[in-house]
C-alpha cells in the first residue's frame, strides 16, 4: 500500500525545518507575512477603538481558539467545555464557523446534549441555539472573532508549536503574535507528543502574559473505538498490528505518532484538512482494512466514513482522544462556573 500523502509534509519542512532552503523559503515569503501581520494589526485596533462594531450575544459565552493554524486541540478543549456544562445540568449551544461539515457532526456525536449550530454570522447562530433551548455558548475556533463580546476568552497553544517558527501566515504558522494573548482571560496549554517539560515551560511563558488560569491538557490515545459498532478497546490492543492509519486532519503527524506509540507496526495514509472524502478514497481504505490487522482513522474522519462504509468490509477504528488535565484544570472549571453562576442561582 502505497502512502497517500498531501501538501503537510511541504508545510511542516516551511515551518519548522532549520534547513538553509527552509530558511529562503520562509524570507521568499516575508513580504506576504508582513501583510498577513499588518491586517490583523489594524483589525484588532480598528475593533479596540470601537470603529468596528462588537456585539452581543444572548446567552453566557465562552470562547475557544488557538493563535496558530489547526492541530491545536481546541475542538477536543471545546468538546469538554460543553460537556463540562452538561455535567452541570445546563444545555450548551456550540457555534461553529459555518463551513467544515466534519466539524459538525463531531461535536454532534461528541456532546448530544448540545445543540450544534454552524453559521459564520455568530449572532445569529447564537439565536438559533438560544431558540433551541441553549442556555450558555461555546465557540470553538472564535479567538480571531473580534465582532461578538464574549464572557470568558480562551486561548489554546499546542506545546508542539514550540517547533514551529514565531513568523505569521504565509511564512509561519501564526495567525497573530503573542501580543494577542493580552485578551485571554486563561489559556490552555494542549500536548499530544510533546514532552511535559515542554508544556510546563511554555506555561510558564504564557502566565507571564495572562492574568488568569493557565492550564495544561494531555490528549492521549487512550482507547480507540470501533467506527460503527461503538465497541471501546484499549489503545494497547493495536500492539504488534499491522496498522494504516489514515487521516485527513490538519495535524496528522501528532496523530500517527500517537498510534505508533501503542506498538503498532504503522503505515501512513493522509489527506488534506476537511477531506472530502471519495468514492475512490474509501475502495481504497476498504483494501487497505482487508490487508492490515486495522485500519486507524481519527474522530473527524469517522463521521464522513461511518455511513459510507461497505458492511462486507472489516470497520476502522476509531483514535479516541481522552483529556487529562495534568496542571490548572480546576482554575479553567472555576473560571467555567464563574461564567453561568447566574444561571445556577435561578
Amino acid at each position: 500500500m502505497a502512502r497517500r500523502g498531501d501538501t503537510h509534509r511541504i508545510v511542516r519542512w516551511l515551518w519548522t525545518s532549520r534547513r538553509v532552503d527552509a530558511r529562503l523559503a520562509r524570507l521568499a515569503l516575508l513580504p506576504a507575512s508582513a501583510l498577513w501581520r499588518g491586517a490583523m494589526t489594524v483589525r484588532e485596533s480598528a475593533y479596540r477603538r470601537g470603529w468596528l462594531a462588537v456585539r452581543e450575544l444572548p446567552l453566557p459565552s465562552v470562547a475557544i481558539g488557538n493563535l496558530t493554524v489547526g492541530g491545536s486541540g481546541k475542538t477536543p478543549i471545546a468538546i469538554w467545555v460543553a460537556g463540562y456544562y452538561v455535567a452541570r445540568g445546563l444545555v450548551p449551544g456550540i457555534l461553529l464557523r459555518g463551513y467544515g461539515g466534519d466539524e459538525v457532526l463531531v461535536h454532534q456525536h461528541a456532546v448530544p446534549r448540545a445543540h450544534v449550530v454552524a453559521d459564520p454570522d455568530r449572532v445569529a447562530g447564537a439565536e438559533r441555539a438560544l431558540a433551541r433551548g441553549a442556555q450558555v455558548l461555546v465557540l470553538d475556533d472564535a479567538y480571531q472573532r473580534l465582532d461578538v463580546h464574549r464572557d470568558l476568552n480562551v486561548a489554546v497553544v499546542s506545546a508542539e508549536t514550540t517547533r514551529a517558527v514565531r513568523w505569521s501566515l504565509p511564512a509561519g504558522p501564526w495567525r497573530e503574535g503573542w501580543g494577542a494573548l493580552e485578551r485571554a482571560d486563561a489559556a490552555v496549554v494542549t500536548r499530544k507528543r510533546a514532552t511535559l517539560e515542554a508544556a510546563l515551560k511554555l506555561a510558564a511563558d504564557l502566565q507571564e502574559r495572562i492574568q488568569g488560569p493557565v492550564a495544561i491538557a494531555y490528549l492521549g490515545l487512550r482507547y480507540v473505538e470501533g467506527m460503527v459498532s461503538g465497541n471501546r478497546l484499549p489503545a494497547s490492543t493495536l500492539a504488534g498490528k499491522r496498522v494504516v492509519a489514515a487521516s485527513g486532519i490538519a495535524d496528522p503527524d501528532a496523530f500517527v505518532a500517537q498510534t505508533k506509540a501503542t506498538g503498532a507496526a504503522v503505515q501512513v495514509a493522509t489527506w488534506k484538512d476537511h477531506h472530502d472524502y471519495r468514492d475512490e478514497d474509501v475502495a481504497w481504505l476498504a483494501h487497505a482494512a482487508r490487508r492490515a490487522d486495522h485500519v486507524v482513522i481519527t474522530q473527524k474522519d469517522a463521521v464522513k466514513l461511518r455511513s459510507r462504509w461497505p458492511s462486507s468490509v472489516p470497520e476502522p477504528l476509531v483514535a479516541m482522544l481522552d483529556l487529562e488535565w495534568e496542571e490548572g484544570g480546576d482554575s479553567i472549571a472555576a473560571a467555567l462556573d464563574a461564567v453561568v453562576t447566574p444561571i445556577e442561582r435561578l
